[in-house]
């Protein structure tokens, strides 16, 4: 069985799983944003951090990288996938559609935001900068993940408007 997982944040500079093939892919549906307070990997629950999550919205979609594991690799992925991204349940496993630049549609792994969930929030761009610029978490600086994810998304031709607005107005905070 061919697996598939929709990375959109740390998943695309860091998957941690073998690799097999990257295709850049189209969720619908969803919207990536900071919308989920970190308090183990990129901040603590005295000092939250923030990370991405996909949240849904009618008519949006959310452009990211199909990953698809190495065969073999199938169980062990899930597992691994589980224990970092379901560490705080404020992720939800789903498994949808995606489409490639190609045209095809593939079955993907993807992890959502649970909006019931205590960890999630909507916060204004400014406050989501100040968060990022100082929090920092068991897997380091919150600033770190933003920059890695901003690069890694321009690198593949996917300009998100909002995270290049915050990673610039962090590099100036920090300045």
């Amino acid at each position: 069985m061919t697996m598939w997982v929709f990375g959109y944040g740390s998943l695309l500079w860091n998957p941690e799983f073998p690799v097999a093939e990257r295709a850049v892919a189209t969720l619908h549906g969803y919207a990536r944003s900071f919308c989920m307070r970190s308090i183990h990997h990129r901040g603590s629950e005295e000092a939250p951090g923030l990370v991405l999550a996909l949240d849904a919205v009618e008519e949006a979609h959310c452009k990211g990288l199909a990953l698809r594991v190495e065969p073999g690799h199938e169980e062990t992925t899930l597992e691994a996938l589980r224990a970092r991204e379901l560490i705080s349940s404020a992720y939800v496993e789903r498994f949808f559609d995606v489409e490639l630049t190609s045209g095809e549609i593939v079955n993907a792994v993807v992890y959502v935001i649970d909006p019931d969930h205590e960890q999630y929030c909507h916060l204004e761009l400014e406050e989501q900068a100040q968060i990022i610029a100082h929090a920092v978490g068991g897997r380091g600086p919150n600033r770190e993940y933003l920059f890695n994810t901003t690069a890694h998304l321009e690198e593949i031709g996917l300009h998100d408007p909002d995270l290049a607005w915050l990673t610039q107005r962090v590099r100036q905070i920090l300045s």
